[in-house]
């Protein structure tokens, strides 16, 4: 269900080293990129095989009520928004059958109570080209916070979305969903709590991951088969198996998991 961590950590150091010294892979595997997360991404935390089970169990379940088949290998990132909890889980699966953590990494989601936040929406959301990626300037707001993180980061996309206003008299209302890093001095060391205005705040160190190889980027490939010219600066991944999907889940955990710590 996962890949051993001994395992990943013994091959960290080699092919970190080879990325310095050699061209890019043109494919690197789903044992290569657990093993990569490994050693990039920071924080990161390791949940066990029952609570691994478990977000398996909910994403089939919600991919299931989205009629999303997963017809080929590919990875699917996952997004817990119980607020005991906000972690995200980078699966590889052969196609729905297997899953396997590549890892796990502590988020920030909604924070309802406060004027203009919104509680993340559950569901299965697509990563198209249709809501196109930028990256973020590295801009500071009128309180000194990068938003998007430092400049270069990647900002996905996941378009307008239907949310839960999480103050006045609530009901629903429309937010735009993205995924991105964060102010990494005075935010970053926030994730793990729900912190955003409903968004998906990530480690700029797993924002690079996913942007640098790619991996939920099957839409713009196939885009760029097709002969589409994509906008921004959107590198070609070389994952063999990317993946198009976010799924956010609500485990509906009260108490905060004891794994739900960093590891190094």
């Amino acid at each position: 269900m996962s890949f051993h961590l001994d395992v990943i950590l013994t091959m960290a150091a080699s092919v970190v080293a080879a990325m310095v010294t050699a061209p890019a892979r043109a494919e690197v595997s789903e044992l290569e990129l657990a093993t990569l997360y490994a050693a990039a991404v920071q924080p990161r935390w390791q949940p066990p095989a029952d609570a691994q089970q478990r977000y398996i169990d909910l994403t089939r379940q919600m991919l299931q009520q989205a009629q999303v088949t997963l017809a080929e290998a590919q990875y699917v990132l996952v997004v817990d928004r119980a607020p005991a909890v906000q972690v995200s889980l980078l699966y590889w699966t052969d196609g729905g059958a297997d899953f396997r953590l590549i890892g796990a990494a502590p988020v920030s989601t909604g924070r309802i109570g406060q004027f203009d936040h919104f509680l993340t929406p559950t569901g299965v959301f697509r990563h198209a080209v249709d809501n196109p990626d930028y990256r973020a300037l590295g801009t500071r707001n009128s309180k000194g916070v990068r938003g998007y993180g430092v400049r270069g980061m990647r900002v996905f996309d996941l378009g307008w979305q239907t949310a839960q206003r999480g103050w006045g008299k609530g009901g629903s209302g429309t937010m735009r969903l993205q995924m991105h890093a964060t102010d990494p001095d005075l935010l970053e060391p926030l994730l793990g709590s729900a912190q955003s205005k409903g968004c998906i705040r990530i480690p700029a160190s797993l924002n690079r991951l996913l942007d640098i190889h790619g991996v939920l980027d099957a839409d713009y490939l196939a885009a760029r088969a097709a002969g589409e010219r994509i906008m921004g600066s959107i590198p070609i991944g070389d994952v063999d198996t990317p993946g198009r999907y976010i799924v956010v889940v609500d485990s509906e955990a009260t108490d905060r998991p004891d794994w739900a710590v960093p590891i190094r």
